[in-house]
């Protein structure tokens, strides 16, 4: 198991033989299938989680229905929002839901305890993880408070890392928090400008070059 870890997360090599013990002897693994919803908003924290395979989306739920993604957990990667329920005892503030089959690592909330606060090694690891996933955070808060729809939808067409790809207009929306009628309009206007073209549930990008003056 200890070998599993490390091979996935590396900077935990640098605990020590004792502090790995207690890492190890504290976590269990956890599988789930896709649609899987890991953790609901409202509900306890029940471990640290640091994922082995697969992708787990953060999003939150507005009162009338509106969603937007806050992040991603890929492969090697720990999520914040667990951190943030461990370390102030607060209830999950959002939903994670497995995008893809996972595996993941869950550390108790007492082993998680005990390594933050004897082990340096530890701590720096979980919050180095925190401040740059913070970061992304505040770009997110930054693009939905100040920056114009048609420059934020162009911005994430072009974060794709191929040309054709299948996505819905609801998908879109809900990667950035707007409606699906709303990103539709923009679709399309992308579509009559000749840089992209739209599918049945796909998108095809013609003009990056047109998109990345868009998204300017």
């Amino acid at each position: 198991m200890q070998k599993i870890i490390t091979d996935y997360f590396p900077e935990l090599n640098q605990l020590s033989a004792e502090n790995k013990k207690i890492l190890e002897s504290g976590i269990h693994m956890v599988s789930a299938p896709a649609g899987t919803v890991m953790f609901s908003e409202g509900s306890e924290c029940k471990g640290y989680v640091m994922l082995l395979e697969g992708t787990v989306r953060v999003h939150k739920v507005s009162e009338d229905g509106r969603e937007i993604v806050l992040y991603r957990v890929e492969s090697g990667e720990s999520c914040i929002m667990t951190t943030t329920c461990l370390i102030s005892d607060e209830q999950y503030g959002a939903e994670g839901v497995a995008e893809t089959d996972v595996k993941l690592v869950v550390v108790p909330p007492g082993t998680f305890n005990q390594l933050l606060a004897r082990s340096d090694k530890f701590r720096n690891f979980v919050f180095e993880v925190y401040a740059k996933r913070m970061s992304m955070l505040m770009m997110l808060v930054e693009e939905v408070v100040f920056k114009k729809l048609d420059k934020r939808l162009a911005h994430l067409l072009l974060d794709r890392n191929k040309d054709q790809f299948e996505a819905t207009h609801q998908d879109i929306a809900l990667e950035l928090g707007s409606v699906r009628e709303v990103v539709s309009r923009q679709l399309k206007v992308f579509e009559r400008g000749g840089l992209i073209r739209l599918g049945r549930g796909s998108i095809t990008i013609l003009d990056r070059d047109g998109l990345g003056a868009a998204s300017q």
